[in-house]
């Protein structure tokens, strides 16, 4: 009975639950940035399509959720082994997009942005996100225990410190924390020996520490925007007016939320007014906070959970390491950007600048996000073509028996 259990869980299948969830956090999000971008000169009492038309956020939000579906088929469709094969090819053409932006964007602190057309912009940080996870994947997926040579360790840290350079120097902090943390999840579940993890995890802290230190050395009064943010994170009453500003009101405006939210489209309301600049991107939780209180904040939580608990589910039954190591990528992407954000909504995290996956107005963080949902499925749906063949590894499952087959060495 029990490997009949097994063999169910491990099927090949698009998986429903993943997709529902997720789009209806993406539809729950067009009516929050709605909310966040609804205009003093409105008409509360108009209908919901009306508030939509009204606002040019929300009318590309629902574009941005109309190309969800087909960005998501067609990643979901990709040839598997396809994937594998060109994970070169997709990683150079995601540097060569950021490498690109680095150079010819002309704007002065934050360079993250490509001009693309009608006012588009796309933001190759997030994209180089997914061409890191199918990289990674493929090379620690090649032995049971990666970074076990020096060759090995030279050539994975290097193929994740080139883009993390290129994204420093164009002064998305937010960015590279991610893929960190991305790099970090993947090396403890690729079977990165716990020595070496140490290792890697004092080199982290002396670099973040190196980092501090060189914004401290070069700081020239407000125009160090990371330095002033994390002061202001420290002490936010001294800046309470300044740097702190945006976090004191997202404060103040979920808590003026209650139990059960103030409702949408309210005259006077604190999302209304503007008094949390960008309350329908990276503050959006704010936003949430206020209309539908703590309440909406707690069922917006619970989504999330469900989502992560659903991929590590999914992970767990991948037999494939491959394809696992995707869906385990995937995922602590996503999770690193739901704590971050909503910890600095709160103000127990310095200002980031990370948008909340699938809620946050922004086009390319949807793609991006849309598009490893798509990866995980693509994995589910072809885990009867991951053979294991060759390089002995071990799964464990729910019932504490592990099982010893050999996958495809990559």
């Amino acid at each position: 009975m029990a490997a009949i259990d097994d063999s169910r869980r491990t099927r090949a299948h698009v998986d429903g639950i993943l997709l529902a969830l997720v789009f209806a956090m993406a539809i729950f999000g067009v009516v929050a940035v709605c909310v966040a971008t609804f205009s003093p000169d409105s008409d509360p009492d108009a209908s919901f399509l009306n508030h939509v038309v009204n606002s040019d956020s929300a009318m590309k939000q629902c574009l941005f959720l109309m190309l969800a579906p087909l960005v998501v088929g067609v990643i979901t469709v990709f040839p598997h082994d396809l994937l594998r094969r060109r994970a070169e090819l997709f990683y150079w053409i995601a540097f060569f997009l950021l490498a690109f932006t680095t150079v010819f964007n002309r704007a002065q602190g934050v360079k993250a942005w490509l001009d693309v057309i009608w006012g588009y912009t796309i933001q190759p940080a997030e994209f180089t996100k997914l061409a890191l996870i199918l990289l990674l994947s493929k090379y620690l997926a090649r032995q049971d225990r990666p970074l076990s040579d020096s060759r090995s360790f030279i050539r994975i840290f290097a193929l994740v410190g080139l883009p993390s350079i290129v994204i420093l120097m164009e002064g998305e902090t937010g960015s590279l924390l991610v893929i960190i943390f991305m790099f970090a999840v993947m090396l403890y579940f690729a079977n990165v020996s716990m020595k070496t993890l140490g290792i890697l995890a004092g080199l982290a802290v002396l670099g973040i520490l190196a980092l501090a230190g060189l914004m401290v050395l070069t700081s020239s009064g407000e125009e160090n925007y990371r330095l002033a943010r994390i002061l202001s994170w420290i002490d936010p009453e001294q800046y309470s007016s300044s740097d702190a500003y945006q976090q004191t009101m997202s404060k103040m405006t979920i808590g003026s939320g209650g139990l059960t939210g103030n409702g949408m489209f309210v005259q006077g309301a604190i999302s209304q007014l503007n008094y949390v600049p960008a309350d329908w991107t990276d503050f959006i939780y704010a936003t949430i906070g206020e209309t539908w209180g703590f309440a909406g904040c707690l069922a917006v939580l619970v989504a999330y959970v469900l989502i992560l608990l659903r991929m590590l589910y999914l992970a767990w039954y991948t037999r494939d390491k491959f394809g696992r190591l995707i869906i385990i990528g995937v995922m602590g992407m996503l999770l690193f950007h739901v704590l971050e954000n909503i910890a600095m909504t709160l103000g127990l995290m310095p200002i980031t600048g990370i948008p909340l996956p699938f809620l946050s107005y922004g086009g390319s963080n949807m793609m991006t996000n849309m598009g490893g949902i798509g990866l995980v499925l693509n994995v589910t749906r072809n885990r009867s073509i991951s053979i294991p063949v060759n390089t002995p590894q071990t799964l464990h499952n729910p019932y504490g028996i592990s099982k010893t087959f050999r996958t495809r060495a990559y």
